[in-house]
């Protein structure tokens, strides 16, 4: 299929919301307990499988004022946070990967040879991906005068651990991986996700920062003291790099994440991914011995204990999570997908909505799947 076919067919997905609310009651609940608890002002979730929405929803408002719009599933824009790292710089690499641009296992100084330093000619690309390259998991960046000054402290970071040994969640990774995709592509990252991502799968608002013309359309992403500040980005290292950074930056709706969601969890299914050829898919969703829990970009369960994933989630299951509140999920082996989009920064409870937000999470996970049932794969989606 074309990509501009791959986009029709994208478009044309049912977009609904079931006759039985009801069924849904626990979700709303669930998402209704961090406004009452001041995690956040609102939000906006979006359930699905593969060819469908299940549900969605808008909840609360924008900001704490009740005079603010409700968030709207197909409109609002939120910044996404890390999530930027699956949506755009991952999904980039992996179309490059795929069409033989980028190679997993050389070493990132072959396309970055400014970063140098003891060890690091042994850390891959692979290795930024899965999080097993001995960086460490953030650097004020963002402290720096400029762009090139940040980056020139990025190049010198020295490693914390051997390479390929161990992972370790870190947003250098991401940053360094979005400027070898850069390199290997010989076109900046917003403009390759949105000829290689966003378009072909249909995520017509989905974009690094926010238009003037569209930040009307945009919650809030900061404070600037106690004022809400919409369309520009969170994170302060993102801002220092001009908005545009492997880890940070993009906006995006719910009804682009998932057509995203939909994409992937489409490839991942059953290989029906016309952007990327199936054997790439299922490179990007393996982990290995030392990455624990990670994929390549993704994350997964670990079913030791109780995460974001929630209780009822099983290894298969593909995620990631952004600062601001962010979070996506795709089931493969249930045929089902969830987004959810909010902005837990402007609480007032302050570092205490990170374990709030993460308990919200949990929830909406569970109630999830318990709402949406399991289905068999085998008669398409029917509930078994």
């Amino acid at each position: 299929m074309s990509p501009r076919g791959l986009l029709l067919a994208v478009s044309a997905l049912a977009w609904c919301q079931p006759a039985a609310a009801q069924q849904w009651a626990s979700v709303d609940r669930a998402v209704q307990q961090g406004i009452q608890k001041r995690t956040y002002p609102g939000a906006v979730v979006v359930v699905g499988r593969g060819d469908t929405v299940l549900y969605s929803r808008g909840y609360g408002h924008t900001t704490w004022s009740s005079r603010s719009p409700r968030p709207d599933p197909a409109a609002t824009l939120w910044d996404l946070a890390s999530l930027t790292k699956v949506v755009a710089t991952a999904s980039s690499a992996m179309v490059l990967v795929d069409r033989g641009d980028l190679d997993l296992d050389s070493p990132v100084d072959r396309y970055l040879p400014e970063f140098i330093g003891p060890g690091k000619d042994m850390v891959t690309v692979r290795m930024l991906l899965d999080h097993t390259s001995g960086l460490r998991p953030w650097a004020p960046l963002y402290r720096e005068a400029d762009r090139d000054a940040a980056l020139a402290v990025l190049f010198g970071e020295p490693l914390q651990r051997p390479p390929g040994q161990s992972a370790r969640y870190s947003d250098l990774n991401a940053i360094l991986l979005g400027l070898a995709v850069e390199r290997a592509a010989g076109e900046p990252l917003d403009v390759l996700a949105a000829r290689q991502v966003f378009g072909p799968l249909g995520m017509a608002s989905t974009h690094f920062g926010v238009t003037s013309a569209d930040r009307r359309q945009a919650a809030p992403s900061r404070l600037a003291g106690r004022t809400p500040v919409a369309g520009i980005v969170n994170d302060d290292n993102a801002r220092r790099l001009g908005g545009v950074a492997g880890h940070a930056g993009v906006f995006s709706t719910g009804r682009d994440l998932a057509r995203f969601a939909q994409a992937w969890l489409r490839a991942a299914r059953d290989g029906t991914a016309s952007w990327v050829s199936p054997q790439t898919v299922g490179l990007f969703t393996e982990r290995s011995p030392a990455s624990g829990t990670r994929a390549l970009g993704w994350d997964t369960p670990d079913t030791s204990t109780t995460s974001s994933f929630g209780s009822l989630a099983n290894p298969g299951v593909l995620g990631h999570t952004g600062w601001t509140g962010t979070s996506l999920w795709i089931d493969p082996g249930q045929d089902l997908f969830v987004v959810l989009l909010t902005n837990r920064t402007l609480s007032p409870r302050g570092n205490r909505s990170l374990h709030d937000i993460k308990l919200v999470r949990a929830a909406l996970s569970d109630a999830v799947r318990r709402a949406a049932g399991p289905v068999c794969l085998a008669q398409r989606g029917t509930p078994c």
